[in-house]
């Protein structure tokens, strides 16, 4: 999945809006995802998750800085973001779904600074922006391909360090 040039600029354009409230918008996505999917919490047991604490609003930055860093770098956001994967597939191991669950939260949250800005069409190429963040920091987490029973490779999404379990494979 690649971005048009369509896409790009909406991404660049909002981009340069979204950072002039970064800590912001990453503060209230961190909120907004603990609200509504409480599981995550469970990455942060040493953080304070009171709405507005340093430690949601620190982390927000970061989150928000990672996604401005993917954006510099539109062209290579695996190269970008690197670091970031490895970190949360080897060393925080952080569960992949929670990946789209913050995208959610972002989406929801930039929709609701600039809801003039944001028309079916920016929606729609952040949405496929953050979907391709998620997947290049679950990239990681896949562990070879396997053949499934009709014949076709299936890749195996696990966590490191997790048992391999292949399609159809009893447990």
């Amino acid at each position: 999945m690649s971005l048009i040039k369509s896409e790009r600029t909406v991404i660049m354009s909002m981009w340069g809006k979204i950072s002039t409230q970064a800590d912001a918008i990453g503060t209230e996505a961190l909120e907004r995802l603990f609200t509504s999917y409480p599981q995550t919490k469970t990455y942060f047991p040493h953080f304070d998750l009171h709405p507005g604490s340093a430690q949601l609003r620190l982390h927000g930055s970061k989150v928000v800085a990672a996604v401005g860093d993917a954006v510099k770098s539109i062209d290579n956001i695996a190269g970008a973001l690197f670091k970031l994967s490895e970190l949360h597939a080897y060393v925080v191991r952080v569960d992949p779904v929670n990946f789209k669950l913050l995208s959610y939260c972002l989406l929801v949250t930039v929709a609701l600074h600039f809801p003039a800005d944001f028309k079916a069409d920016a929606h729609a190429a952040w949405d496929k922006f953050l979907s391709i963040i998620s997947n290049v920091l679950t990239e990681k987490y896949r562990r070879g391909q396997s053949p499934d029973p009709g014949g076709q490779a299936a890749t195996s999404l696990l966590l490191p360090n997790s048992p391999t379990v292949h399609p159809g494979t009893p447990q």
